[in-house]
């Protein structure tokens, strides 16, 4: 009786599927695909993984994962075409930074608290940068790409202004700033001035961000979150109307508000 497929073996039938799809005689659309037009499905697997995980749909998460899986080995397959590296490249990259960057696991180092373990990992990268000769950036925040989603660059670039002392003492503070913020938005917007009112209105999630950072939690999940609950609510108060017949629009604002927080009791009593 033949052996199942290692992890490994199976990694590397994607890896010639993919090789396949992409050689003559293989499929139009793959061979036709470059950086620019696969790094969109990139974004997309990654988010649709996020929402497996949300919903707690770990059939789903084990599927969306070998999509997201897919991204990595197209992007290293159309490298090797070009003779600039191959997934087995990629694969020693990462290997040989987990084991550098994890001295206290795989060498002589010692950190006990994921708190030392981050520092650590940041001065190592640091050192990195230096050997390789890289020049050091004007700024601590030239390192976190401005291609990242806008929540996820103001928690970054807060996070690394923090670790330097330019933070707020404690989360009071932050969620000071927040009031301030939304008062200076409310001004502006009385001030009809629109430049000032999307300036303000930045200002606020920036200082959201902060709030979640000094929480210790992650604001872009926060959002995922309350967006989920506001569909589920939706949907309730969509059902509710129609079991009553008629239609959202034939509601006045105050009947579609008692409907709303109906549905919030009802929801927090399950």
């Amino acid at each position: 009786m033949s052996q199942p497929e290692s992890a490994g073996e199976k990694f590397e039938r994607l890896v010639r599927i993919t090789e396949r799809l992409r050689a003559d005689g293989g499929c139009p659309w793959d061979r036709e695909q470059t950086y620019d037009t696969i790094k969109a499905y990139l974004l997309e697997e990654a988010y649709e993984v996020l929402d497996a995980i949300d919903r707690r749909d770990w059939l789903g998460l084990c599927e969306e994962l070998g999509d997201l899986l897919l991204q990595p080995v197209f992007f290293a397959q159309m490298a090797a075409e070009e003779g600039k590296f191959s997934i087995a490249d990629s694969l020693d990259a990462i290997n040989n930074k987990l084991t550098r960057r994890h001295p206290h696991v795989f060498g002589q180092g010692d950190a006990k608290t994921a708190a030392e373990v981050k520092r650590r990992w940041d001065e190592i990268k640091a050192e990195e940068k230096l050997a390789k000769g890289d020049a050091q950036p004007q700024s601590i925040l030239a390192v976190v790409p401005r291609t990242f989603p806008a929540l996820i660059e103001a928690e970054k670039i807060s996070a690394r202004a923090g670790a330097v002392g330019f933070d707020w003492p404690d989360v009071a503070g932050a969620i000071n700033k927040v009031r301030e913020e939304a008062e200076e938005l409310n001004k502006a917007r009385e001030d009809q001035h629109a430049e000032a009112i999307e300036d303000e209105l930045g200002d606020l999630f920036f200082s959201l961000v902060n709030v979640a950072r000094m929480l210790r939690l992650d604001p872009e999940q926060s959002l995922r979150k309350a967006n989920a609950k506001f569909r589920r609510r939706f949907a309730a108060l969509e059902q509710a109307i129609a079991g009553e017949g008629g239609t959202l629009q034939e509601r006045t604002l105050d009947q579609l508000e008692a409907l709303w927080q109906d549905v919030k009791l009802r929801e927090r009593s399950l």
